[in-house]
């Protein structure tokens, strides 16, 4: 057997074993509750149905094929885009109700010869797995070809912006000292146009400062701690990759009198 060189085959070698790994699609975008809650409740109140009827066969692990659809059942759930089509002609034959997510741009393909309603909203959802997909419907409980759905593009919107503000809310800013360089500032210095040079005799490679790790934190992606000098040049740096405004002579004017005994 033909042994891998570390240095040589490290790539191929690599490439090989990702091959293993589960990998990230549109088919992973598991819906938050409170999206899934609004679109829910939209179908509800439009086409005058239970809620209690509504199931989700799409969940990790599960076979839509095989699972147990309840009498009178509606589906109401986001399926893997992948083989949407398959689950449409499925749910057509069967005679199974449905009002399911898709992709906005791909929503037409793969059904043209099924009797499908399009709910083309192209509403932005953020799913658990942080995809972005511009996002729409396709259901069979309608009677037209396409329609709108500006109160479910609303009410999808404003659950998506909830949970951007959430996320945002939760998402800590650090600010580091000048003798810690991370990846998020240097990359700035090549945004505004300044030369900036680290020296390897000038810095260690670090996960975390000692206070971040106190408080069970770390430097996102690993950072550098510099040396005095480096320190120094870095500060430079920053002041000079920072956009100053200028005040106007009016501005100044008014500066001057301020503070002043009337």
């Amino acid at each position: 057997m033909q042994q891998m060189s570390f240095l040589s085959d490290d790539a191929e070698y690599q490439a090989f074993v990702d091959k293993f790994n589960p990998k990230k699609t549109t088919d992973d975008c598991y819906t938050p509750a409170n999206i899934y809650t609004a679109v829910a409740e939209w179908v509800a109140a439009e086409y005058g149905l239970d809620a209690a009827s509504f199931v989700r066969p799409f969940y990790p692990g599960g076979d839509y094929e095989r699972f147990e659809y309840p009498a009178g059942c509606v589906v109401v759930d986001n399926p893997p885009f992948s083989i949407a089509a398959q689950i449409y002609k499925l749910y057509v034959r069967v005679g199974i109700r449905f009002f399911l997510f898709a992709q906005t741009l791909t929503m037409f393909s793969g059904s043209s010869t099924l009797d499908l309603t399009y709910v083309p909203c192209g509403v932005k959802i953020t799913y658990e797995n942080g995809a972005n997909v511009n996002t729409s419907f396709v259901t069979n409980l309608d009677t037209c070809r396409i329609r709108s759905a500006p109160t479910l593009y609303r009410a999808v919107e404003a659950a998506n912006d909830a949970n951007e503000k959430a996320r945002t809310r939760h998402m800590p800013k650090y600010v580091y000292p000048d003798h810690v360089l991370t990846a998020a500032a240097a990359y700035q210095y090549s945004h505004y146009g300044i030369d900036y040079r680290l020296e390897k005799a000038d810095c260690t490679f670090i996960r975390a400062m000692d206070a971040q790790r106190e408080a069970g934190k770390a430097c996102f992606g690993g950072a550098f701690l510099l040396s005095e000098r480096a320190a120094a040049e870095r500060a430079v740096a920053e002041r000079a990759a920072a956009h100053k405004w200028s005040l106007s002579e009016r501005e100044r004017a008014i500066v001057a009198n301020l503070g002043k005994c009337p």
